[in-house]
């Protein structure tokens, strides 16, 4: 059965993602539990697809975020830039149940714009001379070494935006477009979890952060949890008057 929609609008989360299968890679936007398609990865879990493939800065934290797909079992490899704070996947990768590929923050999103770009690749002088280096091609350009990191792809990119109209098109919220648009570049399909559906036209071609032709799927999702990793707070000092 096809999943009812409206043209791009499907009319759930589940609807949107019924194309989910065992052994798919999974590029997920956000930084840490800020700015997560939350909704697209409670549908994750809840279809239980397996041998997953997470494509994020980090898969998670604190048990919650993309760290309930690993509690599920249902991950097999992660490509990230952070592990710490995130003791599911310090337990299974030390375990060797998860495969983990650790990158240089900045090599990670420029991987993954050269897999959206089409570029095959590209040489950084990030991760010479370390375990990021090993296996890889080195060479030295302009006195320096360099080694070269090939592209990154996806069958499928969750992002989360602000702002959504039908076409597809994207408005994100402040730090939450850091990955985003980067993946929905790079995956063969996007689906954009937006907080507020509205009619074209309403966002104004200055404010699209990502153009409607990068995005097959859109769902409207209103309520969402939010969360903050840490909240750090010290005494205020006697006499502030705060």
């Amino acid at each position: 059965m096809s999943a009812a929609r409206d043209g791009k609008v499907y009319a759930t989360v589940d609807d949107a993602l019924e194309l989910l299968r065992d052994g798919m890679r999974i590029m997920s936007g956000g930084f840490g539990l800020s700015g997560n398609a939350e909704a697209c990865i409670e549908a994750v879990a809840r279809r239980g697809v397996k041998d997953l493939t997470i494509i994020s800065n980090n898969c998670g934290n604190q048990g919650q975020g993309l760290a309930v797909l690993l509690k599920n079992r249902q991950v097999r490899r992660v490509v990230c830039s952070f592990i710490g704070g995130n003791p599911d996947l310090a337990e299974q990768y030390l375990g060797g149940t998860v495969e983990v590929e650790l990158n240089p923050q900045g090599t990670f999103a420029e991987r993954i714009r050269a897999g959206g770009a089409g570029i095959g690749g590209f040489y950084t002088p990030t991760g010479v001379g370390t375990v990021v280096a090993e296996g890889k091609e080195i060479r030295e350009l302009d006195g320096r070494k360099h080694v070269f990191e090939r592209p990154l792809r996806a069958d499928l990119a969750i992002v989360r935006a602000a702002v959504g109209d039908r076409l597809g098109n994207l408005r994100f919220h402040r730090t939450s477009r850091n990955f985003s648009p980067l993946m929905a570049m790079a995956a063969d399909v996007t689906v954009a979890e937006v907080d507020r559906l509205v009619e074209p036209g309403a966002i104004d071609p200055d404010d699209v952060h990502l153009p409607g032709l990068f995005v097959k799927r859109v769902v409207e999702v209103r309520a969402h949890k939010n969360v903050i990793e840490f909240r750090t707070t010290r005494k205020r000092p006697e006499g502030s008057g705060r």
